[in-house]
Formats: C-alpha cells, structure tokens, sequence
C-alpha cells in the first residue's frame, strides 16, 4: 500500500471518528450521566389548599387567606418578637418580590405570626406591604410542613391557595428568584 493511500485512509479513519464523536457522547450522556430530573431549587410540596381558618391581621382586622387568592404568596412563619432571623426573612421577601419587577404586583408577601405577642415597630414599618397575621394556635400552622419548625421555612402559595414549595433555612434567595421567575413565566394565572 502506497504513502498516498495509507494516508488517504487515515484521514478518511479521523473524518468518521469526528462524526461519530457527537452520537457517540449524546449516548454517553444519556445513559451515564443523565440530566437532573428537576430544575426547581426549593422542595415541591404535594398540591393542597391551605384550609381556611379564621384569623386576624396584627391590627385585630379579621382575616382570611382567601382574600390573597389570584396572587402568588411569599409565606413566612415566625414569633411576634421577630428575632435576626426573622428580621432575615422579612428582608428576603421584600427582596424576592421586587426582583421580579414588572411581575412585582402578581406577589404579596404574609408573615404568619405564631404567638401573641407584637411586632416590634420597626420591622412593621421597614417592611411596608407585608400582611400581619396572627396565626396562634390556627389550623393553618399546623398543616404548613416542616422538618422541626414552620419558623425555619419560606414557603410559595400558588394564586389558588395551594402550597406549592418550601426553601430551607437559610436558602439561597438567587435560587428562590429564578424558581419564582419560572413560576410566573409559566403561570397563566395570578
């Protein structure tokens, strides 16, 4: 075999190996490192209203979730007394909300207040917009799920009433945007 041919045949060896190369690694990665099977960053919880229970914002007013329907909610849960977690908390929801410019107004941020006690003033007034709800002994803190502490969580209501995700302590408010971001692209309603 000639120097000419055998190097003919080499280059025409390398051409389908370039060719092949994609299907190749396309298979590799199907089978062997597959993609992640969600995108979400926060727990998906299993669809369910959250029921209505008779509640009071912290100005005595009487309350009911319902009234937030047709909105996405950013829901907290925490003591009166609003420690610097909380204070945390309250930062992060009014931060996630207007992140979302344009789309601000489909969100409205509740902090569930878990005992009797009153809210300092600053945080009521460093975070204007934000419903008060004095939810002690509620049913609705029951039914809200966490690992040790409802307190520990930020939670997503849909704008039908369902939970739909919950974030750990702590969570990385970057990751929350971009879940909520995909929320109300996809969203139709709220």
């Amino acid at each position: 075999m000639s120097e000419n041919a055998r190097s003919g045949r080499t280059s025409l060896w390398l051409i389908g190996a370039l060719c092949a190369a994609p299907v190749v690694a396309s298979y590799f990665a199907f089978y062997f490192a597959p993609p992640a099977r969600h995108t979400n960053y926060g727990e998906l919880m299993p669809t369910r209203p959250l029921p209505e229970a008779r509640l009071q914002l912290a100005d005595g007013t009487a309350f009911q979730f319902s009234r937030l329907k047709g909105k996405w909610v950013l829901l907290m849960v925490d003591v009166g007394g609003c420690d610097e977690f909380c204070q945390r908390k309250l930062f992060t929801l009014r931060q996630l909300r207007l992140a979302q410019g344009k789309d601000m107004e489909r969100i409205e941020r509740a902090w569930l207040i878990s005992d009797d006690a009153v809210p300092p003033a600053a945080a009521v007034s460093a975070y204007q917009g934000t419903w008060l709800v004095r939810a002690a002994g509620s049913e609705l803190l029951k039914q809200l799920p966490a690992g040790s502490s409802p307190a520990d969580h930020i939670y997503i209501v849909d704008p039908l009433g369902n939970l739909v995700l919950r974030y750990p302590r702590d969570a990385d408010p970057n990751k929350i945007i971009g879940d909520l971001t995909r929320l109300l692209k996809a969203s139709r309603i709220g």
